[in-house]
């Protein structure tokens, strides 16, 4: 539904996040979601089942966590040899070979930061349940916020069905009770973070608007914090941005240099880009045979498969999504150079996309951290990681940060003010 555009007791004004246009909010009735009017960014929803079920499918997701962590993830049998991977097993191959960069993604994004935001978002939501504030509960809630794009698990288990899928004609696969656990934490965690209704939690921290100098300035302004949403009016002081008094954000009027950072990132990824799909990501190795596969060779195998459809998926996530990504950017980033006011709605969605779809390019590196850890029967068959891992893993990251550098307010600041609809 849109945004009612009358003020409503105690909700007060918001700020979209997207294109900063000042609202008055209400409660948005059950099953239906409260969009911003001018850029359709989906503000809040309502009807939610409240914080007492969110701390019960965290608790659950905890549960699954550690045993998706101490049990056996897949056992890989050839030629009367086998051998037994953990979820954290293609962390430690990775480390061997001396690959620390591709360890530490895959470390962070599988494991350590989804079991960060679990126990984050139950130190918060468990003391605002039960009507308390626990101690610098805006920091830790924004930073719960921070990690939930680097939280991969779906796409690392993605990663893992693609990697069965090459493998399953070769040897004998066996599935371990913690890839059952690590599927099952990855629903039942959706089912946590749905309940919650971001909004409240954020209300029950802190006040939602405050202000600074002399509101009634020619040059009162209002910042609008991206991390809570927090509301401060008042007159700019050059040099001297205010903070955050929720969660302790620096804030801007804009993000600083967001435009030249989004370039740099750019750049950066692009470089990238080319080692990443010319050199081999890994190879495989029988019988003392190497035989090294691209990321594109890797999808003419699952086609000559007959798999079509994942091949298709690892296409799309692996090659065109990082493509479409950087081509977006580039042309978000001079229209908003360039002063368009051409569309804005729609530049601001496909902002919207790029921002979602990025961290599914990330099914490679997560495929060859399985592959590394089940295939090493020595002579008869070794799979090693290669250079172009590092590379793509490095645009993939590198693109993410680039989206996120981007101000999408910018796209509207040459349009109409970001005046309070009525």
């Amino acid at each position: 539904m849109e945004l009612a555009l009358q003020s409503s007791g105690k909700n007060g004004l918001l700020a979209c996040p997207e294109c900063d246009l000042l609202l008055h909010a209400r409660e948005a009735p059950a099953g239906s979601a409260a969009k911003c009017p001018r850029c359709g960014c989906t503000l809040y929803k309502g009807g939610r089942r409240g914080l007492e079920y969110a701390i019960a499918l965290h608790v659950t997701a905890l549960v699954l966590f550690i045993m998706a962590n101490s049990f056996k993830f897949i056992t890989f049998k050839l030629e009367g040899r086998e051998n037994a991977s953990t979820l954290i097993s293609g962390v430690f191959e990775f480390a061997k070979q001396d690959l620390w960069v591709l360890a530490i993604v895959v470390f962070c994004a599988s494991i350590a930061f989804p079991l960060v935001k679990i126990l984050t978002t139950l130190y918060v939501i468990v003391p605002v349940h039960l009507g308390r504030v626990p101690p610098h509960g805006g920091r830790v809630f924004r930073f719960v916020e921070m990690l939930s794009p680097w939280a991969m698990m779906e796409v690392f288990l993605l990663g893992v069905i693609v990697a069965y899928v090459k493998l399953i004609d070769l040897a004998t696969l066996d599935l371990g009770p913690a890839i059952f656990s690590f599927g099952a934490l990855i629903f039942v965690l959706a089912a946590g973070e749905s309940a919650i209704e971001r909004r409240e939690v954020w209300n029950a921290l802190g006040p939602s608007e405050g202000k600074i100098g002399d509101s009634r300035s020619q040059r009162s302004i209002h910042y609008s914090c991206h991390s809570c949403g927090f509301l401060l009016f008042g007159s700019h002081k050059d040099g001297h941005e205010p903070h955050c008094p929720r969660c302790a954000t620096h804030l801007h009027y804009r993000k600083p240099n967001s435009l030249t950072r989004t370039w740099a990132l750019l750049m950066t990824a692009i470089v990238l880009y080319i080692p990443a799909n010319v050199f081999p990501v890994m190879t495989v190795i029988s019988f003392g045979k190497g035989q090294p596969d691209t990321i594109l060779s890797g999808v003419f195998a699952l086609i000559d498969a007959g798999m079509w459809p994942l091949a298709a998926i690892v296409f799309f996530a692996s090659i065109t999504v990082p493509v479409l990504k950087i081509i977006g950017l580039i042309y978000i980033l001079i229209s908003v150079e360039r002063g368009s006011n051409w569309r804005p709605r729609d530049r601001t969605f496909l902002y919207r996309v790029i921002e979602q779809v990025g961290r599914w390019s990330m099914i490679d590196v997560f495929m060859i951290s399985i592959l590394i850890a089940l295939v090493k029967l020595g002579a008869i068959a070794t799979i090693e990681p290669g250079v172009g891992a590092t590379s793509f893993a490095g645009v993939v990251i590198i693109t993410m940060i680039a989206s996120h550098s981007f101000d999408s307010r910018l796209i509207w600041d040459r349009l109409e003010p970001t005046h309070v609809r009525h």
